[in-house]
């Protein structure tokens, strides 16, 4: 299960909004080893893109080495898709290289009466997907 603060919550989500129609992409990092997210750090999609993501290369480069500094892990990572529903795709399962992370997808396409978005959470590893329970604490 992943859990989360509501204020984390709303960043993701303004973030997927603000960037629409592009796919918005970012980080919650959190304390090594605690499961906690904490710290939000949106990043740019490199591709500027609405059905694809990537992070710029020097970006997350920057990211590591300042989350290594303060001891710190990606707890949530975290993107859009502006035209499906937030189910990972095949390019995502490709990308998903961090087996302890919460893979949370955002759909700000309206579909389905699921509301202007849908926010999950999967698990992903080695190409395994299961999707998890969020809980949004306030």
């Amino acid at each position: 299960m992943l859990t989360l603060s509501q204020a984390l919550y709303d960043q993701i989500v303004a973030h997927a909004r603000a960037d629409h129609p592009d796919e918005a992409c970012g980080v919650v990092a959190g304390p090594a080893g605690s499961g906690r997210p904490e710290r939000f750090i949106p990043m740019l999609n490199a591709a500027r893109s609405p059905t694809f993501y990537e992070f710029d290369s020097s970006d997350l480069l920057k990211l590591y080495r300042e989350m290594d500094d303060r001891d710190e892990e990606p707890v949530i990572i975290y993107h859009s898709h502006t035209a499906t529903e937030a189910y990972p795709s095949r390019t995502d399962i490709s990308y998903a290289n961090e087996p302890g992370a919460h893979y949370v997808l955002v759909s700000t396409a309206d579909k389905d009466d699921a509301g202007p978005f849908q926010f999950r959470s999967f698990r992903i590893v080695d190409g395994v997907i299961t999707e998890e329970e969020v809980k949004v604490e306030a």
